[in-house]
């Protein structure tokens, strides 16, 4: 008998929520997978463009070199500029830089935010 796995985009939290579990991630790299979830939700279903910008931008800026949460900050801005048709200049930066080292060194950002560039580019018709 096989069991069929399924997969559910996780919810958008309470902004005090969100704070909360992606600072202590920030700090606490044993959080960061709790932190992951959080930040995907957010970016896939918080209604608030501002708060969800900032947070992947929070992320993508602070988090350390080898962390999954960069290359998810990435994908994250990548979902952000669909779902919003926009992104700020710092985001907008952000997103190139966290996919350039992505592609320079797999091991520092990993390859998701080459794929939120993509879509960043393609979303806000950068090409």
């Amino acid at each position: 008998m096989h069991s069929h796995l399924t997969f559910e985009n996780p919810p958008a939290l309470p902004h005090e929520v969100v704070v909360e579990m992606l600072e202590r991630a920030l700090r606490d790299r044993s959080a960061e997978g709790e932190a992951a979830g959080v930040l995907v939700g957010a970016a896939l279903n918080d209604d608030d463009a501002e708060f969800v910008e900032h947070w992947c931008v929070q992320v993508g800026t602070r988090a350390v070199s080898g962390s999954p949460l960069l290359g998810l900050a990435g994908l994250c801005l990548g979902h952000t500029a669909r779902r919003f048709g926009r992104l700020s200049h710092v985001a907008l930066a952000l997103s190139q830089s966290l996919a350039t080292r992505a592609e320079a060194d797999p091991s520092d950002v990993d390859g998701r935010a080459v794929d939120g560039y993509d879509d960043v580019r393609s979303f806000l018709q950068l090409w």
